[in-house]
């Protein structure tokens, strides 16, 4: 059986580093918001026959329409180019496709999509996100303090609710700094799909942190006093071990296929759900059921009143 909760400070320590880079990224670098959180355009489209490079289409934006504040990217897999720049009305839409269109840049373009979203949306968007992460965290917590009220001692059922907000911060810190790092050195922007990938994270976090909280409370019922409450702790988490690392790592390798063979424009979403998952598991075994053993005296043992 695998020591896990004697060596806490170890999983400790490296979960500080890495939530303290990444908050110090958040700080220093910022995100770099996308289209449709900042306001913006996002342009598609595909060019027929040998399609020009990033470079030369980034050169006709820049130098013959005077647009210097273009990001292009290519989608390999679709043969598909996207091209975000600031906010562009129909006309000037029309006319900066006449002009990529023409003989002597893009003849061969084909539109896809084209889409202008005004800053007072993506303002509302940003809000309604907020709102939605913080009533996801209201209900986590009141759905855990009441699910556990019968395992209250030693640890109050309100504290498992502490300990797994704490763990969420964990989970999302994490691929939130690396998206800092990313927007600061590479340009990499948040979106909309950040948003639904953070959610997403914070929901497998919960699930699978309540596997092994879940274990831990049906121990403590059935000791009844007879061993320490650390001891049991690591009883649960080592009896739960295989099924937490088995059952994420069949996601993480469909998200690893999904990240190199998958659309350009959710590559960066399928690596926030990847570095956001691969850091639940490490939580939910080395982070949220130690801490737990924190709240409590080192020599505590399992109490439980008969029911």
């Amino acid at each position: 059986m695998l020591n896990i909760v004697g060596r806490k400070k170890i999983w400790f320590s490296i979960s500080g580093l890495l939530v303290g880079a990444a908050i110090v990224a958040i700080v220093l670098f910022g995100f770099r918001e996308g289209v449709d959180l900042a306001g913006g355009t996002l342009w598609e489209f595909n060019v027929v026959g040998t399609a020009p490079t990033v470079a030369q289409v980034q050169n006709v934006f820049t130098n013959d329409l005077k647009l210097p504040d273009v990001t292009v990217n290519y989608d390999s897999l679709h043969q598909t180019f996207l091209v975000r720049l600031g906010e562009v009305n129909e006309t000037n839409h029309e006319s900066y496709l006449a002009t990529l269109a023409n003989p002597n840049e893009l003849p061969a373009l084909k539109e896809s999509s084209f889409q202008s979203i005004g800053p007072s949306i993506g303002a509302a968007l940003r809000k309604n996100a907020l709102i939605a992460i913080f009533l996801v965290l209201l209900g986590i917590s009141l759905y855990i303090a009441f699910a556990f009220r019968k395992a209250s001692r030693p640890v109050s059922s309100w504290k498992y609710g502490w300990m797994t907000l704490l763990t969420l911060f964990h989970d999302v810190a994490i691929p939130a700094g690396l998206l800092a790092v990313l927007g600061h050195y590479l340009g990499v922007e948040i979106d909309s799909n950040f948003i639904v990938a953070i959610l997403v994270v914070m929901g497998f976090s919960v699930h699978d942190t309540i596997v092994v909280f879940d274990r831990i409370r049906e121990n403590v019922i059935l000791n009844r006093g007879k061993e320490k409450f650390d001891t049991v702790v690591n009883t649960s988490v080592n009896q739960t071990l295989a099924r937490s690392v088995n059952t994420s790592l069949t996601l993480i390798l469909v998200l690893l296929a999904l990240y190199f063979t998958g659309p350009a424009d959710l590559q960066y979403f399928v690596l926030t759900l990847l570095v956001g998952v691969t850091t639940g598991i490490y939580s939910s075994i080395f982070i949220a059921s130690p801490g737990l053993v924190l709240m409590i005296p080192k020599e505590t043992v399992v109490k439980v009143r008969k029911s």
